[in-house]
């Protein structure tokens, strides 16, 4: 069914931020560092994917996405939508549930057998797609599943995610560059406050956890590993 109500988009954000909290899938630790896929450290560790495992707090956020991208982009602005393998697949199903449309997955690279394809589904030259996924940190591994995209002949100029990290600011410019719009539903500093308001961390971990969103590069550069 295709969402009706629009919340605002503060009220959004707050809530995707409490449901993530809720299910316990944001981790706060300045004492010992998690390492991210870059090999970087960070006292900050998201995981969206488990959010599949809880039906209200997962319906709930997939209409906000799909609010969120209507009220964007537009309400007829898209022919099909495509998630990222592999996070993105189940929310991109989700999405294209509730806007009606049919739905893909791209995959990051091509399966090496068969027709070798990156596209998986039906999709059509000239179709507007959205590409839909968990996250994203600095934008840069979008590009890849947009540019598969458009060697379909179909056209890809929105990303949709539930969360932003908002604090990289060469995020925006680098899907900007590539003619692509990022909508999200919520950032590290929507989670922060929610914490805040919550007490769900220390005081200690969360001023760690503001002076790295604050100065990201730096606060990695200090601790990464020789």
């Amino acid at each position: 069914m295709i969402p009706s109500s629009f919340p605002a988009k503060e009220e959004i954000a707050r809530l995707t931020a409490r449901m993530l909290l809720e299910i316990k899938a944001v981790h706060f630790n300045a004492d010992e560092p998690f390492t991210l896929a870059s090999g970087l450290p960070s006292p900050t560790y998201i995981d969206c994917r488990k959010l599949i495992s809880y039906p209200r707090i997962r319906a709930t956020l997939m209409d906000f996405m799909a609010v969120t991208v209507m009220r964007d982009a537009g309400f007829e602005a898209f022919d099909n939508i495509a998630g990222g393998e592999t996070a993105g697949i189940p929310f991109a199903a989700m999405v294209a549930e509730r806007l009606a449309l049919p739905m893909t997955y791209v995959r990051k690279k091509p399966k090496g057998y068969g027709r070798n394809a990156r596209i998986e589904g039906a999709m059509s030259e000239g179709e507007r797609v959205l590409l839909v996924e968990d996250l994203t940190t600095d934008g840069g591994s979008k590009l890849s599943f947009v540019d598969a995209i458009r060697e379909t002949g179909a056209t890809c100029a929105h990303t949709a995610v539930i969360f932003y990290y908002g604090i990289f600011p060469e995020t925006v410019p680098t899907l900007t560059a590539h003619g692509v719009q990022l909508h999200y539903l919520c950032t590290w500093w929507d989670v922060l406050a929610e914490a805040r308001a919550q007490g769900s961390f220390s005081e200690a971990t969360l001023n760690e956890v503001e002076a790295f969103l604050t100065n990201p590069r730096p606060w990695q550069d200090a601790r990464k590993k020789s």
